[in-house]
């Protein structure tokens, strides 16, 4: 099984895996019935791009490793995609947007 585990504050708070293997553990539970993501309907102000991610971090005065705690991710990695030697993509990207209050970044836009 392909499992990757978000940890914060050193605790594990989310773990995600493949939508198959997901429904493969919903019909080994007994659930017969293929469970839909549900989506809620963002307020929170969108951000273009993560490329503006430093920018905002600054802006709401949260230090790199406070917001990287909160993701996460170390502080040397979240510098990185600060810099834009790494990609934040699906669980990094949304636990960013999270921890910051802004709507997308799912797709690591």
């Amino acid at each position: 099984m392909n499992v990757q585990v978000i940890m914060r504050e050193g605790q594990p708070e989310y773990a995600v895996l493949p939508w198959l293997e997901y429904q493969a553990l919903l019909q080994a539970a007994g659930n017969r019935r293929e469970a839909v993501p549900q989506v809620k309907n963002e307020t929170r102000p969108a951000l273009a791009s993560l490329s503006e991610l430093s920018a905002l971090r600054q802006s709401r005065a949260i230090s790199l490793e406070d917001l990287a705690r909160s993701a996460g991710i170390s502080p040397h990695y979240l510098a990185m995609i600060e810099k834009g030697e790494r990609v934040a993509e699906g669980p990094i990207a949304r636990a960013l947007a999270q921890s910051l209050g802004v709507a997308g970044w799912e797709d690591g836009q």
